[in-house]
């Protein structure tokens, strides 16, 4: 008996010990000042029509269109679902899939060495612009379609000269080169690139000045958003900022829209086809920032562009688009939400990138080629067989 009391009473003490009684309570705390919460509420919805996907489309297609939400994750997308009331353009594509990311360096990536895993096909080091882990220049799916006769384009919400456009046309050993990759535009025969960056092709530290260099290239130079629209001509350099972009907080508008919109209609002119690279480029910097409100809302821009982009390849037939993203940053979740309100409740555990798988979406011919798990290198491989390059 004595044995059993002295078994209760240490159960007594144990049970009425704060230390352990709120043992739990102090984990979740702890757990909670970890993350970082923050809400959005969006009031400027916007309507997803139901479309009717065929499936009698061509094996192969004419054009493609790689549109690249940087830094964007399942929980990216799902907060523009819940913050448009539960209606997402991104979310009537037929097939999709994921892809994993790691550079071949690092187990989380950066920009560079994710655009340039689908501009070439090839792994390389986190910093690199279009070469291999040995820095040598590996040709391009843009140059391997310019090669081909076909029409290209960039178009971007960052400086044109950023990791993941520059990716696509130039070949430096460094993200950071901003200057050298603007002279590696002048090496190519891109037809339209639209973003920010002026100053990297105006302002130089080695005095040469790339605009008159890109006009007697046969280049249109438009040096602001406004001029966009009702800008007329073959080949097109849109710089619209000196620098970056504004976020669509500080009021950049439907810059993206209208500039993907005029890249298609400078790409279309080619009979061969074109390929398009189209980047909604701040929904990972709203992630570094773990700003819920900034993701959101850069996600909403992005998925509007997207049902522009689905609504061309609808009624064009021939076009086959893929949305995917680099990598998902912040370690963003969603963790409360209200879509009849267009409520969303964020929370993050990083403000850089993380190595978790991302999601692919696509539609057009060939789109079911892009279900399923696999590398992000696969991205450039499965387009190249599109192609049939």
């Amino acid at each position: 008996m004595r044995h059993i009391g002295i078994f209760t009473l240490a159960l007594i003490i144990f049970a009425c010990n704060p230390e352990n009684t709120d043992q739990p309570q102090k984990m979740q705390s702890q757990s909670d000042d970890l993350l970082v919460r923050n809400t959005y509420t969006n009031e400027q919805f916007y309507e997803v029509p139901k479309r009717n996907i065929p499936t009698d489309l061509p094996a192969k297609p004419k054009n493609i269109i790689l549109m690249i939400g940087d830094g964007m994750g399942i929980a990216q997308t799902y907060a523009g679902y819940t913050a448009n009331k539960n209606n997402l353009h991104l979310f009537q594509f037929p097939y999709s899939g994921f892809i994993r990311t790691e550079s071949i360096d690092k187990y989380i990536t950066d920009s560079a060495a994710g655009a340039t895993a689908f501009s070439t096909g090839k792994k390389s080091y986190n910093g690199a612009i279009g070469v291999t882990p040995d820095s040598v220049a590996q040709e391009t799916i843009l140059e391997t379609a310019e090669k081909n006769d076909l029409a290209t384009g960039l178009v971007a919400t960052c400086r044109i000269t950023h990791a993941t456009p520059a990716a696509f046309v130039a070949h430096q050993s460094s993200r950071n080169m901003y200057q050298a990759i603007a002279k590696d535009f002048l090496n190519t025969d891109v037809d339209v690139f639209i973003g920010g960056g002026y100053n990297d092709f105006a302002k130089r530290d080695d005095g040469t000045n790339l605009i008159d260099q890109l006009e007697q290239n046969g280049y249109l130079v438009l040096d602001a958003p406004d001029a966009i629209e009702s800008a007329n001509g073959d080949k097109i350099a849109g710089l619209l900022y000196p620098e970056h972009p504004p976020k669509m907080a500080e009021g950049r508008g439907e810059m993206l829209r209208k500039a993907s919109a005029k890249a298609l209609e400078v790409l279309s002119k080619n009979e061969n086809g074109f390929f398009l690279m189209i980047e909604g480029s701040q929904i990972d910097w709203g992630g570094h920032d773990n700003s819920t409100e900034y993701i959101t809302r850069e996600m909403l821009d992005f998925d509007q562009t997207v049902g522009d982009i689905l609504d061309f390849a609808l009624q064009d037939g021939e076009t086959l688009v893929i949305v995917t993203a680099d990598h998902e940053t912040g370690g963003f979740t969603l963790t409360g939400g209200d879509p009849e309100k267009g409520y969303v409740e964020g929370s993050f555990t990083t403000g850089y990138h993380t190595a978790v798988a991302v999601p692919v979406y696509a539609f057009g011919p060939g789109a079911e080629n892009f279900k399923g798990f696999y590398d992000n290198t696969g991205i450039y491989h499965k387009m190249m067989e599109a192609f049939g390059f």
